[in-house]
């Protein structure tokens, strides 16, 4: 068995080690003297229009919504939620040479959850001048010193092809342009990436769209900087801004989980009124809050010869909501692609590495208060190690970690571990782990099966579309069972189950699925596991029923739950489908939760902590806790949640959070083999920004009464 080992751990490094980085790739002719010959003649007319004596002056009107979000999921495979939205209406004023001057009249927000997050001042306008001989953003603090790459000194920085040939749309005009790709040609130095698009017979510059290499960003922090500026042609001579977007994206660990903050900016610049006379003071900041307007303490600014429209979240764009342009999406992923190999290439500090609070500090009944910590170093050229250790104070064991990890730019992975933790049993996960830890701790009341788990592992994942992951592994592990240990404060521990030592080789693949959203407007996101068993028990017990092993009362399920145990192997095959879908609909949301799993074998032999076990608030609301388990087992939630007015809670300089929350009844269905459908009705409120969570439900079939809190799922990986 341990030639056939390690024949499979070699495929697997092999495959992912020489798997190609993308599907597809695309070749231009990289500075023909066709390309160089058109970037010459915009780069001429971008010089002529800035020195166009004919154009003394103009006034506009600028409207803008900078949003704020933030991605808190493993992977960063959740769509981003809006935290915050302003929206911004401002007078501009441009004079030649090159005086500009931009007066925000009006600006508002609405807090979708906690932040205190302030913007750079030009956020907050727009860009007048297609930017200069060099590009700066964030008052220098985010990208700065960047040729232009429509400059003269920008030709011999950067590598030009003519990608596509196509047409643009807007206001009534439409526009034959070239989109001419752009790279640097060192991408170790502060240069843009991107596409500018020149009209085919003018060469007049109609759009850039620019991100940048990793040397540009002055901030350890930023993940990407894309700028997407589109002139139109005003009284049918001077291209001028007309729209214009902007994102900023920010990536951190927080106890290794990954947290991406977005700004997302997006402005329309209309009513241009061309050489116009106006008496302003150019002096000073380029934007300013117009005067006579009223700023208030959280920065909104009110004036009382201008009012806004409408309600802030129907007025804004959902492209500003959602996902960005095709475009921008573009030009992000070939920086990111610079920006990861750049990365990948050093060596860092160690860092922190557990996946989530509870591997730092937690409570539970076979170890009682555990303490823990974890890190992670990478050592370069795509190389990183892991470590971790905890110790449970009521168990006295030392639980440990480690590893060694390969990832490509593409996103390619290969992890090989070794652990010694305690494993859960639970087919569907009933609580975040902080909340099960205090409820543990308080009530006795612990959510989880735990078991000791000893083993090594080897995992490949590959990312071969936006949405799709892919994870192949092989894991031969020891189970035995925990003891029950610790003691709450208030209440007394269920029995943990117990079963004879017993050894598992473990083959798989996993497909996760995130954000795709169908035909029918709905977002889904589904996983599916497969996995092949190979396992024997060490010791032999003969005719063991099902109460010793889990010392609980509850029904018998048709067929022995474990009638011998015997040290002969066994196989098995087990799957699992969870589907997650979301649909907005006029009134609300239409959320269902899909779970379904199956176990294929000798089932007299299947052992105990392998059973699908479903009970609890999200599996089975208003029975007991792994009060029903069998061989097969589905769980099914529908659920509508709605707006509902409430007290506006003030929270300082976070603001204040919104004047409403959410109401979510549901119903639930949970069966598992041989029993009959166990259904559920109940309620869901979620309020302080949607972040808290109550649960009432009511078990329909010889259920109870059940009451629940606990913090937004989003959120649970984090915890």
């Amino acid at each position: 068995m341990r030639r056939s080992l390690t024949t499979v751990f070699s495929a697997l490094f092999i495959l992912v080690a020489f798997a190609p980085t993308g599907v597809g790739a695309q070749t231009f002719e990289w500075n023909s003297a066709r390309v160089m010959a058109l970037v010459s003649r915009a780069t001429a007319k971008r010089d002529a229009a800035l020195a166009d004596s004919s154009l003394r002056s103009y006034k506009a009107q600028a409207m803008g919504y900078l949003t704020f979000l933030a991605q808190i999921s493993e992977g960063l495979r959740e769509p981003p939620k809006v935290i915050k939205t302003d929206q911004i209406a401002s007078d501009i004023y441009w004079k030649a040479p090159n005086y500009s001057k931009q007066y925000i009249k009006g600006r508002r927000d609405t807090l979708l959850l906690p932040t205190d997050i302030n913007y750079h001042r030009d956020h907050l306008g727009i860009v007048q001048n297609n930017f200069p001989e060099i590009i700066r953003l964030g008052d220098g603090d985010e990208v700065r010193d960047v040729p232009h790459p429509l400059s003269r000194a920008g030709h011999s920085e950067y590598d030009y092809a003519i990608r596509d040939s196509l047409t643009i749309s807007f206001a009534g005009q439409s526009l034959q342009v070239y989109e001419i790709a752009l790279r640097p040609k060192d991408s170790n130095a502060p240069r843009a990436v991107g596409a500018v698009f020149v009209e085919r017979t003018t060469a007049d510059v109609v759009r850039m769209a620019l991100s940048f290499t990793r040397a540009a960003l002055k901030q350890s922090s930023l993940e990407d900087v894309t700028v997407v500026l589109e002139n139109g042609l005003i009284a049918g001579k001077y291209w001028l801004p007309r729209q214009q977007s902007i994102e900023i994206r920010r990536t951190a660990s927080w106890l290794d989980y990954p947290v991406r903050g977005i700004i997302r900016g997006r402005w329309e610049i209309s009513g241009y009124e061309l050489n116009a006379d106006f008496s302003i003071p150019f002096m000073g900041p380029e934007i300013m809050v117009a005067p006579g307007s009223r700023i208030s303490p959280t920065g909104m600014v009110q004036n009382p010869s201008f009012e806004f429209e409408g309600d802030i979240m129907r007025e804004l764009p959902p492209d500003v909501i959602a996902a960005t342009d095709a475009d921008v999406h573009r030009v992000q992923e070939e920086a990111r692609a610079l920006v990861r190999q750049r990365a990948l290439a050093r060596a860092t500090n160690l860092s922190l590495g557990g996946r989530g609070a509870s591997d730092y500090i937690g409570f539970n009944r076979t170890e009682g208060f555990a303490l823990g910590v974890a890190g992670s170093k990478a050592l370069g050229n795509g190389f990183s190690f892991n470590a971790g250790v905890r110790y449970g104070f009521d168990d006295e064991r030392i639980k440990w970690s480690g590893g060694f990890s390969y990832r490509r730019a593409s996103g390619s992975s290969v992890i090989l571990s070794a652990y010694r933790r305690i494993g859960d049993a639970s087919a569907i996960q009933e609580r975040s782990g902080v909340v099960n830890s205090f409820a543990a701790q308080e009530f006795g009341s612990d959510y989880t099966s735990p078991y000791r788990v000893d083993g090594v592992s080897l995992q490949l994942k590959v990312r071969s579309l936006e949405a799709l992951q892919t994870t192949a592994y092989l894991a031969l592990e020891r189970h035995d069972s925990a003891g029950l240990n610790a003691t709450s404060t208030f209440g007394n521990f269920a029995p943990v189950l117990q079963f004879p030592r017993y050894e598992e080789l473990r083959a798989g693949v996993k497909f996760d699925l995130s954000d795709i959203s169908s035909v029918f407007g709905t977002r889904l996101n589904a996983g599916l596991n497969i996995e092949g068993l190979q396992g024997r028990h060490r010791d032999t017990i003969q005719s063991v029923a099902a109460p010793p092993l889990f010392p609980i009362s509850l029904p018998v399920i048709s067929g022995p739950v474990q009638s011998t145990v015997s040290t002969d192997k066994n196989y098995w095959l087990r799957a699992t489908l969870t589907v997650d879908a979301e649909k907005e609909l006029p009134f609300g949301n239409f959320v269902s939760r899909s779970f379904g799993a199956a176990i294929i074998g000798p089932s007299e032999v299947i052992p105990v902590h392998r059973l699908l076990f479903l009970g609890g608030i999200n599996s089975a609301p208003g029975y007991e806790f792994h009060q029903l388990y069998g061989n097969y087992a589905i769980s099914q939630r529908l659920e509508l949640r709605f707006k509902a007015p409430f007290y506006r809670i003030p929270l300082g300089a976070f603001g204040k959070a919104p004047g409403e929350l959410t109401l979510a009844p549901y119903v639930n269905g949970a069966w598992v083999e041989g029993q009959p459908l166990r259904p559920s009705v109940g309620l869901g409120v979620l309020t302080l920004f949607d972040i808290l969570r109550f649960d009432v439900a009511r078990g329909l079939r010889d259920g109870r009464w059940v009451f629940g809190v606990d913090i937004n799922r989003s959120f649970w990986g984090l915890l």
